[in-house]
């Protein structure tokens, strides 16, 4: 093969990093993606948009996490150790988003990527850019950038500003005690 055919080949194919979510398969481009983590601690934030779970602290930097079980409407269930945390960007903003289940990666043929079926209204059809087949599984392509609405993507800015401004705050310096431990019983 010259390389010219080969950078035909590689303009056709599109890698995707697969994810479970229920008991469906999803992919995001994982040029989205800037890393997976398994589930963390998540700090929830008082008033904050139902579809924010809370935020997690990610080397310094503290990250939104969408819970994708509640974007879906699925049932919740807990946190287990298969779940992870999908950083990724939508919009400039870094977010992360829970999935019970980080698969694998593939090469898909664009060619292979379908439209969403017709049928498909409402916000479930906003989410797809597309549906491929993998094998024996279907496996639903979302478009990022469409998880979020524009509303909500305000609203994850106020956050995102509020959890800023709460790390932004200097410290109350605490009084020292003279080593007693005091009994409050």
């Amino acid at each position: 093969m010259n390389p010219i055919d080969k950078k035909e080949t590689s303009e056709e194919q599109i890698q995707l990093a697969c994810f479970k979510v229920g008991d469906e398969k999803y992919a995001l481009d994982i040029l989205k993606i800037r890393e997976i983590t398994r589930s963390q601690a998540i700090t929830k934030i008082p008033k904050a948009p139902e579809f924010i779970e809370g935020v997690i602290n990610i080397r310094g930097a503290f990250i939104p996490v969408v819970d994708m079980r509640k974007r879906f409407g699925f049932p919740p269930q807990k946190t287990d150790r298969n779940t992870r945390v999908i950083i990724a960007a939508i919009a400039g903003r870094i977010i992360g988003i829970q999935v019970d289940e980080a698969k694998e990666v593939v090469w898909v043929s664009r060619k292979d990527i379908k439209p969403p079926p017709k049928i498909l209204k409402g916000s479930a059809s906003d989410y797809l850019e597309g549906i491929c087949q993998i094998g024996d599984e279907i496996l639903m392509f979302l478009d990022f950038e469409q998880i979020l609405s524009t509303k909500e993507k305000i609203r994850l800015d106020e956050v995102k500003k509020a959890v800023n401004e709460l790390k932004a705050k200097p410290k109350k310096k605490s009084k020292k005690t003279s080593g007693k431990k005091k009994d409050f019983s």
